[in-house]
């Protein structure tokens, strides 16, 4: 994987998210953690099936995107509100966008 290694701050933040009971405990900052990784691994595997993006501009829509989904089932799956999805969305994206790079996208 490019961006998030299985041991990472991210992966384990992704771990914890997943596998929590129903509750709307968790905090924005780990589910923005979890989705940014959950993110770079689909984007990983959105390169290797359709190649990389012409733009770094797309590279960030596509990221965004999935980030999005992730925290919104999440949301929906664990019962958070609209805040918690908010603040989640707008980490996750700002996070996601730090580790793409013109670069490394």
């Amino acid at each position: 994987m490019g961006w998030f290694s299985d041991d990472s701050d991210e992966a384990q933040a992704y771990d914890q998210v997943v596998n929590a009971p129903h509750k709307a405990e968790l905090s924005h900052e780990l589910i923005a953690a979890a989705a940014s990784y959950e993110a770079a691994k689909a984007y990983e595997k959105h390169c290797d099936q359709n190649g990389r993006p012409q733009s770094h501009e797309k590279a960030k829509e596509i990221l965004a995107g999935l980030t999005g989904a992730f925290v919104d089932r999440i949301v929906e799956t664990k019962g958070l509100d609209y805040v918690d999805s908010a603040r989640a969305k707008h980490a996750a994206k700002q996070r996601t966008e730090e580790i793409v790079t013109v670069d490394n996208y």
